[in-house]
């Protein structure tokens, strides 16, 4: 947001009194900086996510079974699923998540995230 500096004493007028006092000439630069966000916020994991965390075929026979009675998926796509278990196993599922499997996403986003920031901090000095 842009906004000149008449304007700024408009609708902050303290808060440009504390600022302009302190500064000379008309360019003022606010940079408001935003906490780091949750890359799995809003996220809902899917049957197959849940699968992919099972460690047996009978594991993943169970959270199919507990999904549908719990009406998250419907009897034929319980049914669908189960004979890929049993034809193909866990592994067409694609890999195996492992424990911390979201933290460690997340770890890797952030750093990211970090590394993109840093750079165009050291762009704009």
């Amino acid at each position: 947001m842009k906004l000149s500096v008449d304007e700024f004493k408009r609708r902050f007028p303290h808060l440009a009194k504390e600022i302009l006092e302190k500064e000379s000439g008309n360019d003022i630069v606010l940079t408001i900086e935003r906490g780091i966000p949750d890359p799995w916020r809003g996220y809902v994991p899917s049957v197959n996510d849940y699968i992919r965390r099972c460690n047996s075929i009978d594991e993943a026979l169970e959270v199919i079974d507990y999904l549908e009675k719990r009406g998250e998926i419907s009897k034929e796509e319980a049914e669908k699923l189960g004979k890929q278990l049993r034809e193909k196993g866990l592994s067409s599922f694609g890999p195996h998540k492992s424990d911390n499997y979201y933290y460690k996403k997340a770890l890797e986003y952030w750093r990211r995230l970090s590394r993109i920031t840093s750079e165009r901090l050291q762009q704009q000095s």
